[in-house]
């Protein structure tokens, strides 16, 4: 039998936005209420080793790290649901969201923390290596390639990005593109075609990823043209064929740029709904790191509170003032 849940805040999505968020939530006393949605975690919990969050002298483990990150949100108060939320109407008063348990949670304010996926090629070898060799993040994982050879497959900005950023670890970068032309902005294509550590197959794609079963030792690469398959050696493959926000969720309702991530205010995590704040990846398409993706939680967190004072201010009753034993308004 479902139930029907309300709290204060109501915060969607698990990653290091949303468990930051309920942190300082928590810690204000507003007593959140997260749903974890069908990856508790996100995008942490299949990185396998984190050198670059703040704090730990060692490289950490992605998923330890976001297990640490609820056990604190839930030390301090907050109260975490193991749900999906699959519908929601941010415009009623308060927030309504129906999760997949049918149960129903009711809001005065929400945070959307949903995330964003890196896209995927779809190859099964693709997936056997993902953390072994195949990544979605350069910035996160090229540390790791440092005097290797990487492929990095894409020909969009964020290949070419991602491939200009490798230069600073790999001795050699090779891109791999299905067209005979980049779709990247035209000074980023002169910078890769000017850099002396980068290679471009054309009219190519990724075939198969080849390794010994824990490690990637090579790629696969198929000529879209004559369909022939070449064998080469590599360290790493990375995968830049863009990212997907979550946010099919919330269309309609709240303001979505050309690539669907949520527009908000500069400056800030507020949306175009009263009381709605949206801080990580669903919302940052230029930076997409743990750390900001926390730091953006940390400020919904605070203007969720700032809103719901302002809220509660509003509907207290009226204190009238005694002048002389008369009472004044």
């Amino acid at each position: 039998m479902s139930k029907t849940h309300h709290s204060k805040v109501l915060i969607i999505g698990s990653g290091p936005a949303g468990y930051t968020a309920a942190i300082y939530t928590a810690r204000a006393n507003l007593k959140p209420r997260l749903v974890s949605g069908m990856q508790p975690g996100g995008q942490m919990t299949v990185t396998s080793d984190v050198e670059n969050y703040p704090g730990f002298a060692a490289p950490v483990n992605g998923p330890w790290l976001m297990d640490q990150m609820k056990l604190q949100a839930e030390h301090v108060g907050a109260e975490l649901i193991n749900d999906t939320i699959k519908s929601i109407d941010l415009n009623s008063n308060p927030k309504k969201a129906i999760g997949d348990s049918g149960d129903i949670y009711t809001a005065d304010a929400v945070i959307i923390a949903t995330g964003a996926q890196a896209k995927w090629l779809g190859i099964p070898s693709e997936q056997q290596y993902q953390g072994k060799g195949v990544s979605g993040c350069a910035t996160c994982d090229g540390f790791f390639y440092r005097g290797k050879e990487v492929f990095v497959i894409g020909g969009g900005n964020s290949a070419v990005e991602e491939a200009l950023f490798l230069t600073n670890f790999a001795t050699k970068v090779t891109v791999v593109h299905r067209r005979d032309t980049f779709r990247a902005e035209k000074i980023m294509q002169e910078r890769l075609f000017n850099h002396p550590k980068i290679n471009v197959i054309w009219n190519a794609e990724l075939d198969e990823v080849t390794g010994d079963g824990k490690v990637v030792t090579g790629v696969k690469i198929k000529d879209v043209n004559t369909g022939a398959v070449t064998d080469y050696k590599t360290d790493g493959v990375f995968v830049a064929i863009g990212h997907k926000p979550a946010t099919e969720l919330f269309k309609g309702q709240v303001t979505l740029d050309k690539d669907g991530y949520i527009v908000t205010a500069p400056d800030s995590t507020k949306t175009n709904i009263d009381g709605v704040f949206a801080a990580g990846d669903v919302k940052d398409k230029v930076f997409r790191q743990a750390v900001t993706a926390a730091g953006m939680g940390c400020m919904a967190a605070l203007e969720a509170d700032k809103y719901l004072a302002a809220l509660e201010a509003a509907h207290a009753p009226a204190v009238k003032k005694v002048v002389n034993g008369n009472p004044k308004p």
